[in-house]
């Protein structure tokens, strides 16, 4: 209901404003940084599974990477409901600013060993051959915030 009236009222903004030119910085401000989502479909009957693999896989590295400064936050969205050949799992992660993908060839390194620290080469293979069983990657991409101004 909510959803129907949300989008009837965009739609109804569209045709009754007519042709709107955005403006930056006056209807909307670009947010600095990004979000890297990856879209995944997972069958439904191992969405716990999956999850408590990143937990253990994913989760370290990222606070590797918020530890050294290379992301300052991340999310795991679960969709409820299913649609095949639709993502159920989101893998967000913020990055403060584009100039963190620059390569580091120390840094890279750095990060690299300290995250095999924690969740091995072996231990990733592992976790990735299990994974395959029942997930599938679908979109990966970088994706800006917009402000919206009132």
């Amino acid at each position: 209901m909510i959803r129907s009236f949300i989008m009837g009222a965009a739609t109804a903004t569209f045709v009754v404003g007519g042709v709107a030119i955005a403006k930056q910085y006056v209807d909307y401000t670009p947010q600095k940084g990004f979000w890297e989502i990856n879209a995944v479909e997972v069958d439904p009957n191992h969405i716990d599974e999956y999850l408590t693999g990143l937990r253990k896989s994913q989760v370290p590295a990222f606070e590797v990477l918020k530890k050294r400064g290379l992301m300052d936050s991340y999310k795991f969205l679960v969709r409820t409901g299913y649609a095949k050949g639709s993502p159920n799992v989101l893998i967000m992660t913020h990055v403060s600013s584009s100039a963190l993908l620059d390569p580091d060839r120390a840094r890279d390194e750095a990060v690299e060993k300290e995250i095999l620290a924690t969740f091995s080469e072996e231990q990733g293979k592992a976790a990735v051959a299990g994974y395959e069983k029942y997930r599938q990657f679908l979109d990966d991409g970088l994706w800006t915030e917009m402000t919206i101004e009132k």
